[in-house]
């Protein structure tokens, strides 16, 4: 366990290389410390030991044979179970997808692959993606490994408790509302959304094609750069994929001080105004004087349509998961048991005993919106406040170079206290949202903890393709 807690993507490489260790060894004691608590905490839906374990034997090869590895040879990651894997189950954490096994590897799967890393196994979420806190998955609760009577966050809340539990090295995750960055506030990691554009999507299950995007996990922001340049980059697969990308990652992980401080940060006052818990406000506030500390200037800017971000996320979303969930009829994708009686009936009934209560919820509001006569007063006119919400974040950047924002209103919440309350949950993602709405890379960076010894993050927001400003003041933020 001592060996797991301090690994991290470069101090495993380095240990790796100068052999204190061996890769099999590393992802023997994984298996062996998440059969021994992962029942408590609940992080995978299954495990991949055999085919890690051969492939952390053919990365030891490598190493006796004096091969130059890539950055993530060897190291143990978790992976979001909507992302395919083949060979593996993907689940999407629904009942609709129990039995599905992958054909096929996602985007960022063979990127990985190509850096020969090892995967340990498929890490939980709300179904399909739709939760804040891991409690909507099918098959199980993840709990906070910090405090396991609380959440985990959501809907990435497997992945970020696999790291946060010294699971893995690092996971995969996805964002499409805050999803990597809330769970990794929470559980007291590093998480990052990207662009949008900036890495494939490519073979992950959809669920709101305009927003979703795959991003790290990590225990720090140099592991969460590592990682992020290892998936990032154009996938013929994806459409939405950006070309050219060329040298903007190139050296991401390697920020220089004199370049931080030429940063302007924006504070929005929107996200410091009444209602956030005086815990989260403190941290947040400790968090910007040390960022003084470092020579950042700071600047009070404005995002006036901040304020309608969460109602138009939730028409824009609904409807996008009404679309892409259609495709899950309960016979495609090995759901079907048996058939009787008429077509129709059988559709019903599959469906109705694959999808679980907020994946209706949602499938319903989304059908409702795009139906005729109501799209004009719902979708469309949710579209139209996107664009002022993306308008609002283009005018701010003019002024400054990143925005810092806290990435909930509060810590952990109990498991079970929100989940009979849909609005109470989907308030969780109110500082997340906005800047997805246009497509804005962000970070949650731990800052502290409060009395009861749960985890704090802020939250970093940078212009579109400038993963490397919010990274680099991360690094720097952690050295200090």
């Amino acid at each position: 366990m001592d060996l797991l807690r301090n690994l991290t993507i470069t101090s495993f490489r380095d240990g790796l290389l100068e052999k204190r260790f061996s890769a099999l060894e590393v992802a023997q004691a994984s298996f062996r410390h998440i059969r021994e608590h992962d029942g408590e905490i609940g992080a995978f839906l299954s495990t991949a030991e055999e085919s890690a374990l051969r492939e952390a034997e053919v990365v030891d090869l490598a190493v006796a044979g004096g091969e130059n590895l890539p950055p993530l040879a060897g190291v143990p990651l978790a992976i979001k179970d909507n992302i395919l894997i083949e060979g593996l189950p993907a689940t999407a954490a629904s009942k609709m997808l129990e039995s599905y096994i992958a054909a096929y590897d996602a985007g960022v799967i063979r990127k990985l692959k190509a850096e020969r890393a090892v995967f340990l196994g498929k890490a939980n979420l709300d179904e399909f993606a739709m939760g804040s806190s891991t409690e909507n998955s099918a098959f199980k609760t993840t709990r906070n490994p910090h405090d396991t009577t609380r959440v985990a966050g959501g809907s990435s809340g497997g992945s970020a408790a696999a790291v946060a539990a010294h699971f893995a090295v690092a996971a995969l995750g996805s964002d499409t509302g805050g999803s990597i960055r809330l769970p990794a506030s929470f559980c007291g990691v590093v998480g990052l959304s990207p662009t949008y554009g900036a890495v494939s999507r490519s073979g992950v299950i959809a669920m709101a094609s305009s927003l979703d995007q795959v991003g790290p996990i990590t225990k720090t922001v140099e592991d969460a750069a590592v990682l992020f340049r290892a998936i990032a980059g154009h996938d013929p697969l994806d459409a939405t994929s950006r070309p050219d990308l060329g040298d903007l990652y190139r050296t991401i992980d390697q920020p220089k001080l004199e370049d931080v401080r030429q940063l302007t940060v924006g504070l929005p006052e929107e996200y410091f105004e009444s209602g956030t818990d005086p815990a989260v406000t403190k941290a947040v506030e400790r968090a910007i004087e040390k960022l003084k500390g470092l020579g950042l200037r700071f600047k009070k800017v404005s995002l006036p349509h901040t304020k309608y971000a969460l109602a138009a996320y939730y028409i824009i979303v609904p409807a996008e998961v009404s679309s892409n969930l259609a495709r899950f009829d309960g016979i495609r994708y090995a759901r079907l048991a048996g058939r009787s009686g008429a077509l129709a009936e059988t559709y019903f009934r599959q469906k109705g005993a694959g999808f679980g209560a907020e994946s209706k919820r949602r499938i319903i509001l989304g059908t409702f919106v795009l139906s005729s006569g109501y799209y004009d007063a719902y979708y469309d006119k949710a579209q139209r406040v996107r664009t002022l919400i993306k308008h609002d974040f283009d005018e701010a950047f003019r002024g400054v170079d990143v925005m810092l924002t806290p990435v909930a209103p509060s810590p952990a919440f109990k498991i079970g206290e929100r989940a009979n309350d849909p609005l109470a949950m989907y308030l969780a993602d109110i500082f997340t949202i906005p800047l997805k709405l246009g497509g804005f890379p962000a970070v949650s960076i731990p800052v502290d903890r409060e009395s009861e010894g749960l985890p704090i993050g802020f939250q970093l927001i940078g212009r579109k393709w400038r993963e490397a400003d919010i990274l680099g003041i991360g690094q720097f933020y952690e050295r200090i």
